[in-house]
């Protein structure tokens, strides 16, 4: 099955960029380390899943770009074509002279609904082109105007376009020093939005990424570009054909419907986090073996203990004993409870690796089997130079303390009614900011309860 990617904003396409080109640059490296009938049917899953091909051969990615302003855009659309190994429709994107300037209400309410009919007629042209549509990924920035506001408006006709459709909305979190005054706000209106049309959630935080280019990378000057590249390799370290538990021999074909499935198990958790390890530079790779069992012992530690890289894990976090009857009062500080968790193994020897203790039953709420909780999707195809590298879709509490303490500044520049003439002169009223307070209250309260 086909995925369609919706690029909003200047964030939204210059990450879809990074990621389709990671996807491109993965499947013709020679650096698969398996056998060649494995890696031609991992490269044919690869290319039906994000690419179609013109009669020239070349793939074209099956996507949609959409930003406000056309520069982002133009520049995202000639980089690809001078690639050589990828590019775009060029008739799949929209673009206007006039950006939405920050401000979440003007990409909703005005910009959404008179570009509608435009943007959404270049959706269904690209989902027309897949033999089999699998569903939709969205990429934006919940931080500004175009990506939030719009992105937030645009995920809502994509739900009542194609109801039967998944959709995940992959966000951006913004720095937490602040990129822009009303970022609270943005981020609560888009989430409480995002919350009602999407079936799940993909969140990678600005200040992590960051700090992985920073401390794993060794990157002395850290640009967009660096943490985009980031972003996109574990992106594709999800999205790359895998063998699911189920599927036998055969690569996955609905690899939206199986993250759904294996991730969401109930409407109120919806929230997913992305690890992915190793992370180093090109230039120590000839010098670094991993093994399994230390791989997997990293990645289980960074889960329960909330660390998103594998450098400064706190290995004193433990949860908490088995059994223990009044979970929420004895939980153990720091500790990261989940709903659900996906392992995503690629490299040499992965059908050997031992995953038990992702299946320890003190890592679930109760209600929770923790055989269903947790899944597995293999490939002995590498990813993107690393011999072995493991990746954990975790569907946790992961990003509650980012979450409340966005909501809880928004709540205080709200109640004392700044910047609130901003909205209201584009038709969002208090109410609207009431009802996206109420939503996420009830998520937050839904993952604190874990």
């Amino acid at each position: 099955m086909s995925i369609v990617t919706v690029q909003l904003g200047q964030c939204g396409n210059q990450i879809g960029h990074e990621v389709f080109h990671t996807l491109c640059s993965d499947i013709r490296g020679t650096h698969g380390l398996c056998s060649r009938k494995e890696n031609q049917s991992y490269q044919d899953a690869c290319k039906e899943r994000f690419f179609w091909e013109e009669e020239s051969g070349v793939p074209v990615a099956r996507a949609v770009l959409v930003d406000m302003e056309p520069k982002v855009i133009s520049q995202t659309l000639s980089m690809a074509a001078r690639s050589g190994c990828w590019k775009y429709n060029n008739q799949s994107h929209f673009c206007q002279k006039q950006g939405s300037g920050n401000n979440w209400a003007n990409g909703y309410s005005v910009h959404g609904p008179r570009h509608k009919e435009s943007i959404m007629n270049l959706v269904q042209k690209e989902a027309e082109k897949c033999d089999r549509l699998g569903g939709f990924v969205t990429i934006m920035s919940v931080a500004g105007g175009t990506g939030s506001g719009l992105g937030a408006f645009v995920t809502q006709c994509l739900r009542d376009a194609f109801p039967a459709s998944f959709i995940l909305n992959h966000v951006i979190w913004p720095y937490g020093t602040g990129e822009v005054i009303v970022q609270n706000y943005n981020c609560v209106l888009t989430l409480s939005r995002l919350y009602r049309s999407a079936d799940a959630l993909l969140v990678h935080e600005n200040d992590v990424v960051h700090k992985i280019c920073a401390q794993l990378m060794n990157i002395k000057h850290i640009s967009f570009r660096d943490v985009n590249q980031v972003i996109a390799h574990q992106l594709g370290s999800v999205f790359q054909p895998t063998h699911t538990a189920e599927g036998g021999p055969n690569y996955s074909r609905n690899p939206l419907g199986d993250l759904m499935e294996t991730l969401v198990p109930h409407p109120e958790f919806k929230m997913l986090g992305l690890r992915n390890i190793p992370h180093i530079p090109e230039s120590s790779l000839p010098y670094s073996t991993f093994s399994w069992p230390g791989l997997i012992k990293h990645l289980r530690q960074m889960l329960i203990a909330n660390a998103q890289m594998e450098e400064g894990i706190d290995w004193q976090v433990r949860p908490p004993p088995a059994g223990s009857s009044s979970r929420s009062t004895r939980k153990p500080l720091h500790f990261n409870a989940s709903v659900a968790n996906l392992v995503i193994l690629r490299g040499k020897d992965v059908h050997s690796v031992d995953l038990g203790s992702f299946q320890d039953p003190s890592l679930y709420p109760s209600w929770l089997n923790p055989q269903d909780a947790l899944n597995a999707w293999r490939t002995p195809r590498a990813f993107n130079k690393y011999e072995k590298s493991a990746s954990l879709v975790s569907n946790s509490q992961f990003l509650l303390k980012p979450l409340d303490s966005a909501v809880g500044k928004a709540w205080n520049m709200f109640a004392s009614k700044a910047y609130i003439h901003q909205y209201t002169k584009f038709g969002i009223e208090e109410e609207d900011f009431l009802d996206s307070f109420t939503t996420l209250e009830q998520v937050i309260s839904s993952y604190t309860s874990l």
